[in-house]
């Protein structure tokens, strides 16, 4: 995405830093200009001419998913806020609070996880027929993932549990990548379950089974 603006003032390097404010960029180094006139001082202040410069910001790709975001849900009718902040190593969250923005969960996180796919593609798209540095974009509602991150934890050492109750295998819902991990990874400090997914993409699910040392312990 590009924020362009033409700037008049006494000298150039005004012009400049009149620029970047004007284009949010919190340095001049960060935008391109072009220098449309010249500042001439003229004669005992008469007849002086301001410089004038064209000046462009290329906005990171994060910019290009916030700005999708905010579109999706204003056409969408919720009166919500939308902000972004930095995600650990790197990563950019978009965070959706207020007013009915609920909405945009759906079943199980499935309309989160479509609207945080778009925010990824806006944001990692070619701009004129370049790839921008890679940044990838986390989207949450009213907490949601955190919420449903302790939901499937604890979820995991439920049926935990019963694997090494009844030593039985236990197959859970399909699930998407990110809540396997979830699993996978709660799984890993309970002794004696191991985890295995199993199934196509878009229907993978989560089995959890005695290990080596679940079995043992049934002799």
């Amino acid at each position: 995405m590009k924020k362009e603006v033409v700037i008049s003032a006494k000298t150039i390097d005004e012009a400049l830093e009149l620029a970047a404010k004007e284009l949010g960029a919190d340095s001049v180094e960060k935008i391109e200009y072009t220098v449309l006139e010249e500042p001439k001082k003229g004669l005992f202040g008469i007849g002086a001419v301001p410089a004038k410069i064209s000046a462009v910001y290329k906005l990171g790709g994060e910019a290009e998913a916030l700005e999708l975001v905010k579109k999706l849900v204003e056409n969408m009718g919720i009166d919500a806020s939308i902000e972004m902040s930095d995600g650990e190593a790197g990563e950019k969250k978009i965070v959706v609070e207020g007013g009915n923005a609920a909405v945009l969960i759906g079943h199980h996180g499935e309309t989160l996880d479509a609207l945080q796919h778009l925010a990824n593609l806006a944001a990692n798209k070619k701009v004129d027929g370049e790839k921008q540095e890679y940044v990838k974009i986390s989207v949450d509602v009213e907490g949601y993932r955190a919420k449903r991150e302790e939901t499937l934890r604890a979820l995991a050492r439920r049926m935990a549990a019963r694997v090494l109750k009844y030593k039985k295998s236990v197959m859970l819902e399909p699930m998407n990548p990110y809540e396997r991990r979830i699993i996978h990874s709660e799984v890993q400090n309970i002794e004696g379950v191991s985890t295995n997914s199993i199934g196509s993409d878009g229907n993978r699910k989560v089995v959890m089974y005695l290990d080596a040392k679940g079995a043992s312990n049934n002799d």
